[in-house]
């Protein structure tokens, strides 16, 4: 029987190939060559992110609406953001706001950068007439614990003069008290979910500041002080709302903002790609199909520990369906990757003869990539 002509279709639901391809590019480019490869065959292309950066491109692709908003970025200055909106459930993706991307001359300011962008964007989106609220995590530039987006909603975080603390991390040092303010009737009836790929506490070695501060600019001296504030932190608003979350699961997502929504918004945490591919319809969109294919820029160990293509890699084999890999480099052993149920992982860098050219010629080696999966898994 003809490949073209089989029962089932294809599935292409890759996360973003950092520094070279969005999502949406890499399932627009691998559906390509499949199709070039096996004629006729219906590829269905799907996005998907891990709860960070591209979580918003991952919502628009399934059917969500481009809501666009100007907001305070990391620094202050305003930047052109958006949230995603269906119905009544919105996504906000804090990088959007509050992301390394949106650092002016993308120069770092680990002790200032703050996320009341972040809570401008859940505000409009609650404005709008959401009721439920999908936060995705990842990319920070801050770690101020969420205090910014606390105060976008209303909440008065005070010094001992009781005056208004200004921007970022160092500044936590100086809490004195707070005031949830409109919090409560602002968030009534409204449900939160916290997107994640990280299951860190606030605090510690395992921390916020100790494990993210140093890719967001922090020094030694920086880290001590924004350990500190977060510390403090943790401490008033544990005061104040009569429980302690410093030490849940994904309390120190994008600097610690998950430690505000668990305590404040009464948010929960589920892992950013399981709750994502229930959001964009992965159960409906696998159904029936012959083939999943998933990707990122590295398949690596951490792959295997809440990233995008293990979550997809699970749930089609939970479906039933054979999952394949592309990637730009694939550093698992085929044993490792086996065991993480797929049947095939192919690496740009390979295709291309030196890996090197793998993220110069990323899209055209990603078409290739579905043209050797398909020759491969879909014919004879």
């Amino acid at each position: 029987m003809p490949a073209s002509s089989r029962q089932g279709h294809v599935v292409v639901a890759p996360d973003k190939f950092k520094g070279t391809l969005e999502a949406a590019e890499a399932a627009a480019r691998i559906a390509a060559g499949i199709r070039r490869a096996v004629p006729g065959v219906e590829v269905r292309e799907l996005p998907v992110a891990d709860g960070g950066e591209g979580t918003l491109a991952a919502a628009l692709a399934a059917g969500f609406a481009r809501v666009p908003a100007e907001v305070d970025g990391p620094t202050g200055l305003p930047v052109d953001g958006a949230f995603a909106v269906r119905g009544d459930t919105a996504v906000v993706e804090l990088a959007q706001a509050a992301g390394l991307a949106r650092l002016p001359g993308g120069r770092p300011a680990p002790l200032v950068a703050g996320t009341y962008g972040v809570g401008q964007l859940i505000g409009r989106a609650l404005g709008g007439g959401a009721r439920r609220i999908v936060l995705g995590l990842g990319g920070s530039a801050s770690t101020d614990g969420g205090a910014g987006l606390l105060q976008a909603l209303g909440v008065s975080l005070l010094d001992g003069d009781g005056a208004e603390l200004p921007s970022g991390g160092a500044a936590l040092r100086r809490l004195a008290r707070i005031d949830p303010g409109p919090l409560a009737r602002t968030l009534e009836g409204v449900e939160v979910i916290v997107a994640c790929d990280v299951d860190n506490p606030l605090l510690g070695p395992r921390g916020a500041a100790a494990v993210y501060g140093p890719q967001k600019g922090a020094s030694g001296e920086d880290l001590a002080v924004l350990e500190e504030g977060l510390t403090r932190f943790a401490d008033v608003v544990g005061a104040a709302v009569g429980r302690d979350v410093r030490d849940a699961p994904g309390a120190g997502a994008a600097g610690g903002v998950g430690f505000a929504a668990l305590a404040l918004l009464g948010a929960t945490v589920r892992p950013g790609i399981d709750f994502l591919l229930d959001l964009l319809g992965f159960e409906q969109a696998v159904r029936g199909a012959r083939l999943v294919v998933t990707g990122e820029g590295c398949l690596d160990a951490q792959t295997l520990h809440g990233k995008a293509p293990a979550g997809v890699a699970a749930a089609a084999v939970a479906a039933g369906v054979p999952v394949a890999a592309v990637a730009g480099r694939v550093e698992l052993s085929e044993r490792a990757w086996r065991a993480a149920g797929f049947v095939a992982a192919y690496a740009l860098g390979e295709l291309a003869g030196h890996p090197a050219e793998g993220l110069a010629r990323a899209g055209e080696l990603a078409e290739l990539a579905g043209e050797r999966l398909a020759a491969d898994l879909l014919r004879g």
